[in-house]
């Protein structure tokens, strides 16, 4: 049984056609003030394909998702940052909510893990406020992405170049930046992460 069950009422689109088998994705957040639909879609996705996500936090134990401003779920952590190695993952994805990617900023060993992931080369997958981490981590830099539109000043000013699309690919780099602009995008964005994380 699955630990992140997807929320049956969303409407599906077509089923990802990239197969994850043998490939483990990080899932980055802080402690709490992750948007739980941008945890527990994507999260779906990567089991769906096949493929082994993990929950990584600035701390052990579990984290307190959100339902826009509403207390939701929680969820136990896999590895603490301190312990996680980029190395023992082939992609990164970074759910949003507003307090979740503030709080990953301001944490050092966070923002070095997800600048580790573009300097191997691996995918990343950022959706809603979630690029906010990328900016403090200095990755956007000639780069073309989407988020929630309250970013766009952010990451203008960090070197990247906002557009407003339901999913963003960005491959001008080593690693592939994906990117969508709120919860309305999931499908859109689960199926773009499926299919350049299992073409990795």
């Amino acid at each position: 049984m699955r630990r992140y069950a997807a929320d049956p009422s969303r409407e599906r689109g077509a089923p990802p056609v990239a197969t994850l088998q043998g490939k483990t994705v990080a899932f980055l957040v802080a402690a709490e003030g992750i948007e739980q639909v941008e945890l527990t879609e994507p999260w779906a996705a990567v089991e769906k394909a096949g493929g082994t996500p993990r929950l990584v936090a600035p701390e052990a134990g579990e984290v307190q998702a959100f339902d826009h401003l509403d207390k939701a779920d929680t969820f136990p952590v896999d590895v603490a940052v301190a312990d996680a190695r980029v190395e023992d993952f082939d992609a990164l994805v970074l759910p949003g909510g507003v307090a979740n990617p503030d709080a990953l900023r301001t944490d050092a060993a966070a923002v070095a893990f997800a600048k580790g992931f573009f300097d191997a080369g691996k995918p990343v997958a950022a959706i809603c406020h979630a690029p906010w981490t990328l900016v403090e981590a200095d990755v956007l830099r000639g780069r073309r992405l989407t988020s929630w539109p309250s970013l766009r000043t952010d990451i203008t000013n960090a070197g990247g170049t906002w557009v407003d699309e339901q999913v963003v690919v960005d491959e001008s780099g080593a690693s592939t930046l994906i990117t969508s602009r709120n919860p309305g995008d999931l499908d859109a964005f689960g199926q773009a992460l499926v299919e350049r994380v299992g073409a990795a």
